[in-house]
């Protein structure tokens, strides 16, 4: 009884070692100041687009929250992510959203192979124009409320542009990855990267349509890492 206690308690031990759990957290912050948000006229004018919104639809090109945190940030492991492992798809879908005429969210983050569910909540159609450089490109029509197309990516590509057509001021971005060490920054630029990752030193970089890449180094240790990086109005 006692040496079968002592192989179970080694079992579960083993069990607890072998998990690599971390996490990096962080925050994005904007030197220099943003300029001012445009309001995007023609979707006022639009028949069917202008009843839907109350106030006028601004630019998101950059968004500076609390302390001058900056969102629509996507940041990822850059270098350093174990080499020859694999990572199994997400079965989580991604939602890139089209209502109001605008595609939300602005920015969206999946995995190569993730199923991103792209859908349309306006009462008449929309066209998806996927704008990738990478990949394989697509252009659908979503005619009516409610309808979804699930898409996935065969390889990593940084800020693949979608658009529609129909309504020429829609714009939104997705980036992809081949592993799932990835986030976006929140409304005050704060990120947390999570998942299995072994403590050692890695390169961060952080990604803004307008103001470009910025890297960090750090170490994970004990399963955590901080680092907060900076990004120049361009």
């Amino acid at each position: 009884m006692k040496n079968t206690l002592k192989v179970g308690l080694l079992a579960v031990s083993l069990a607890v070692d072998s998990t690599s759990a971390a996490e990096v957290t962080g925050k994005i912050k904007l030197v220099g100041d943003a300029p001012p948000a445009r309001e995007i006229t023609p979707i006022l004018a639009e028949k069917n687009c202008g009843p839907l919104h109350k106030t006028p639809v601004m630019t998101r090109t950059y968004l500076v929250g609390a302390d001058k945190g900056l969102a629509n940030v996507c940041v990822y492991i850059k270098t350093g992510v174990p080499a020859g492992k694999t990572y199994a798809v997400p079965t989580t879908k991604p939602v890139i959203d089209q209502i109001g005429c605008m595609y939300e969210p602005f920015i969206s983050v999946a995995m190569v192979g993730q199923t991103i569910d792209i859908k349309n909540s306006d009462a008449f159609m929309h066209n998806v124009n996927c704008q990738a450089k990478v990949n394989k490109g697509f252009n659908f029509a979503q005619a009516s409320v409610g309808q979804v197309n699930g898409k996935s990516f065969d390889k990593a590509e940084l800020a693949v542009k979608l658009i529609c057509n129909v309504h020429p001021w829609m714009s939104g971005y997705v980036h992809i990855f081949d592993h799932p060490f990835f986030a976006v920054s929140d409304k005050n630029g704060n990120f947390t990267i999570s998942g299995d990752l072994p403590d050692g030193k890695y390169t961060v970089e952080a990604n803004h349509l307008k103001s470009g890449t910025v890297t960090g180094d750090i170490e994970i240790k004990g399963g955590k890492a901080t680092l907060n990086l900076d990004l120049a109005v361009k």
